[in-house]
């Protein structure tokens, strides 16, 4: 299992502006690779290097450097057309699909440089990186991280590192391979229903409520909106400020409600039962208001860091249809809509049981991850006459 570690650099005077000067090359030479690649019809990688490798070479690039600066290109442009062929950016005749095959890729200054073993190397009791720039290899570079992402550096770190800059600050994006724990047999499953009210509902009786996420993000769009509106230096600082805090608060949140749910189903030796909510944004129909609520609900992020925890925790999870689960009866299996009262009201017209509605939900999940497990675990061969 991959997973990245990121660690904070602390450069001298000197090493920052090393540092940022060889983004700002590598990245300008970039935009001028995706130029030729671009006039060319986008060649393949080998092809590709014959016409820019000379010349980022004369730009000062070292070899390796070179290289990666032309697999990025091409890497983008594999993405790029990755997207077209799935309609991730539209029709062939919409505006933003036009704009994007119509010019070359560009670069960020600041955008991410990648990194092998040759580039880059890590002292772990030192806590320092030696790294190549433009200015040469600089040593001693010094860096920052928690205990935890030391260790995993320290113990699965495997392949190439990323140098980005965020804000004046220089990063390193570190993809470590982890091995996976081998999962357990399940005694039952938690069922996990996932909302925007209630950010996740467990059938063991964990409530993780959104309202106080859901007041934060309702006050930044405000924030946001009403520094827009001035169009001033001092405001345009201010949302530079600001940028990603709430990415970083959300991020964290999820982090905490999806170490809760694996810890309780390690704890209980249970498995986790997960909705399939895959092309929910575009399944579901909402009025205006509700629209920013849905589009800024990072159920995908929350589902993805269940995933991997449960990985690395030996934990077995499954991935289930959640097809009427909030309006079937957990006790009865009675379906229908009207058993939905509210958004937090279960009343089944079979049965008369009265229930939490996303309680009630996460009962009929994990009761479908249970049926999923036996279904994979049960022997599709034929008996032996």
């Amino acid at each position: 299992m991959k997973i990245v570690a990121q660690v904070k650099l602390m450069p001298e005077t000197e090493q920052a502006a090393a540092l940022l000067c060889t983004l700002r090359t590598v990245n300008d030479l970039a935009c001028w690779v995706s130029q030729v690649a671009f006039a060319r019809g986008v060649p393949r990688e080998y092809e590709l290097r014959k016409h820019t490798y000379a010349h980022l070479k004369a730009e000062g690039l070292g070899a390796q450097a070179a290289q990666h600066v032309i697999k990025k290109v091409r890497d983008a442009y594999t993405t790029l057309h990755a997207n077209l062929r799935a309609g991730h950016l539209g029709k062939p005749t919409s505006r933003r699909r036009v704009k994007a095959e119509s010019k070359p890729i560009a670069f960020r200054p600041e955008a991410a440089q990648p990194y092998d073993d040759r580039c880059l190397s890590w002292q772990y009791d030192a806590q320092t990186v030696s790294i190549w720039t433009m200015a040469g290899r600089i040593k001693n570079v010094r860096f920052v991280c928690s205990t935890d992402a030391l260790k995993t550096l320290r113990d699965y770190r495997k392949g190439e590192c990323d140098l980005i800059e965020r804000d004046g600050v220089f990063y390193l994006i570190a993809t470590c391979d982890v091995p996976e724990a081998e999962a357990f047999e399940p005694d039952g499953f938690i069922g996990v229903d996932l909302g925007i009210v209630n950010v996740a509902t467990t059938s063991t009786g964990y409530q993780a409520a959104g309202r106080g996420l859901n007041r934060y993000r309702k006050r930044q769009l405000a924030l946001r909106a009403k520094l827009q509106k001035k169009r001033t230096k001092s405001a345009k600082r201010r949302l530079k400020e600001r940028s990603r805090r709430e990415t970083r608060h959300v991020k964290n949140t999820n982090h905490i409600i999806a170490k809760t749910i694996v810890t309780e189903a390690e704890r209980t030796a249970h498995g986790i039962a997960l909705e399939e909510l895959k092309g929910i944004r575009r399944r579901v129909r909402l009025r205006k208001p509700q629209r920013v609520t849905l589009h800024s609900w990072a159920f995908a992020q929350l589902g993805g860091f269940i995933v991997y925890k449960a990985k690395r925790a030996g934990v077995p999870l499954v991935h289930v249809d959640p097809a009427y689960t909030s309006q079937t009866c957990a006790e009865c299996g009675h379906v229908d809509k009207r058993n939905r009262v509210n958004q937090g009201l279960f009343i089944c017209r079979g049965c008369g049981v009265v229930a939490h509605a996303d309680r009630n939900a996460s009962h009929n999940i994990a009761a479908r991850g249970a049926a999923v497990w036996t279904a994979g675990r049960e022997s599709r061969v034929p008996a032996t006459p």
